[in-house]
């Protein structure tokens, strides 16, 4: 295992996932979610793989005082954002494959964009399927296939040509478990029967500058292109990602998501 295909960045990194990534892709998926898991006032949510926290954040809203979120990631530059933008939630650092929740004591088990860099998914999903109450429900949320996605797919093309294939394999390995089919073998190990539902939304960035510039620092392509390569990419992107912008050039293209809920 790597950092491509856990999905581990820096402390730096995070703080800007959390600026720039989270308005530009995460934050609009909990307002989806949500009901599809039946996320309500008084209940007790886990959010596993949190990151930064935006899922748990808006989980938060929801439950209110009567309610209960908690955290769980294994990166602490991550948890160290979720932590100052939210303490009142609780934040733990532990993988999901062990999480250090009691059996049978969770309302909704959450988790967004994380099942595909979990180092053991089935290990993973046991665990989600174990603190989960009899009662509770899991919705679990990741990024479909990369070819649906037509702005990261030429993203993900450009590297391959300029920096090659390993940045490029890094870029899509968000994109693993992005078949429908795919995603309910993964929760099915432990939750026999599983709705998949596909969601779509939309990836905005101020200009293609700030879209490459954001997976740059991030991501784990950081690590990954040097500075003549990151200096080719910007020299290419404004025409080749042309069209995902407007007039002005912003960038805005779409993007789906899959999502599986126990039934």
């Amino acid at each position: 295992m790597n950092d491509a295909t856990t999905g581990q960045v820096s402390a730096d990194a995070a703080e800007v996932y959390e600026r720039f990534f989270v308005p530009a892709l995460f934050d609009q998926w909990p307002e989806r979610l949500f009901p599809l898991a039946g996320v309500k006032a008084g209940l007790r949510v886990l959010d596993i793989g949190c990151g930064t926290g935006v899922l748990a954040r808006a989980a938060y809203d929801v439950v209110g005082p009567s309610g209960r979120v908690e955290g769980v990631d294994p990166n602490p530059g991550m948890l160290a954002v979720a932590r100052r933008t939210a303490p009142d939630i609780a934040w733990t650092q532990a993988p999901a494959e062990h999480l250090p929740v009691e059996s049978d004591s969770v309302d909704r088990v959450l988790s967004q964009f994380a099942l595909m860099f979990f180092t053991d998914p089935a290990a993973a999903v046991a665990e989600m399927a174990r603190v989960l109450r009899p009662e509770g429900r899991l919705c679990v949320a990741t990024w479909a296939e990369l070819g649906s996605i037509p702005g990261y797919d030429a993203f993900v093309a450009l590297l391959r040509r300029v920096v090659g294939d390993d940045a490029a394999d890094a870029m899509a390995a968000p994109f693993t478990l992005g078949r429908p089919a795919d995603l309910s073998r993964a929760v099915e190990t432990a939750f026999p029967t599983v709705d998949v539902t596909s969601l779509d939304g939309t990836a905005r960035f101020d200009s293609v500058e700030d879209w490459v510039g954001t997976e740059a620092r991030g991501w784990i392509l950081g690590e990954m292109i040097d500075v003549a390569q990151f200096d080719e990419i910007i020299a290419e992107a404004p025409q080749v990602l042309a069209e995902f912008c407007d007039p002005s050039g912003r960038v805005a293209f779409p993007v789906r998501a899959l999502a599986a809920t126990s039934s």
